[in-house]
């Protein structure tokens, strides 16, 4: 009977159980809305929706970097965060970008709507590269 609970307790795969992730999840979306506040921003009238969409990516990448070794990471720093970490991570960025036009760009062409097609390519995206990060990039030493 008492076994039962610890056994439940164990178990829980929710992101409760997994701070780390939780953290990085709300990281993500703080960095999303970054990302989309400057794309909308710049797209009004100051850039082309290309170039606004660039710049918005890359300053979201600015604000992620900045939130994760603060918020998500912190614990895996020792002291300051050194250049081959910064460059991993943005490289583990272009990684998440490479996964996400894949996706979208192979998915449509298989007569599936961008929007579910974006929606697949978010998750495997944000997945593999919150993999890398943990694993590679913030590795614990």
């Amino acid at each position: 009977m008492g076994a039962r609970p610890i056994a439940a307790a164990r178990s829980l795969t929710g992101l409760a159980a997994r701070p780390m992730l939780a953290r990085y999840l709300l990281v993500s979306l703080c960095a999303l809305c970054a990302d989309t506040l400057l794309f909308l921003a710049l797209s009004d009238r100051l850039l082309p929706p290309g170039g606004a969409a660039c710049a918005g990516y890359l300053f979201g990448i600015l604000v992620h970097w900045a939130l994760s070794v603060r918020f998500v990471f912190h614990d895996r720093i020792s002291g300051r965060a050194n250049h081959a970490q910064r460059l991993s991570f943005a490289l583990s960025a272009l990684l998440g970008l490479g996964v996400t036009v894949g996706i979208v760009s192979l998915a449509t062409q298989t007569g599936l709507p961008a929007a579910p097609a974006k929606a697949i390519a978010v998750i495997a995206s944000f997945t593999l590269v919150y993999l890398v990060r943990k694993h590679v990039v913030f590795a614990a030493s």
